[in-house]
């Protein structure tokens, strides 16, 4: 498989809020990298296409585009690089 991220993704485990659409979601950041990250969600669901991202960690909320899913993962692109 060819990678296509410009960036590479580290590894972490951290713990983070989807939110959108008037609702929030606590899941989990699997890795990431300045330019997106994929998540792990609870459950297989829906997504909005676009949406926001905070880290517990660090608080800092970054606006996503979904790009791709599979099962309970997601990957996004940060938006507001």
């Amino acid at each position: 498989m060819i990678e296509r991220r410009k960036l590479e993704r580290i590894d972490v485990d951290e713990v983070a809020y989807i939110s959108g659409d008037g609702a929030s979601l606590r899941c989990r950041v699997v890795n990431m990298s300045e330019e997106g990250a994929a998540v792990e969600l609870p459950s297989k669901r829906h997504v909005a296409s676009t949406f926001k991202l905070m880290l517990e960690k660090d608080r800092i909320i970054r606006s996503c585009r979904l790009v791709w899913l599979s099962g309970n993962l997601i990957g996004v692109s940060f938006e507001d690089l």
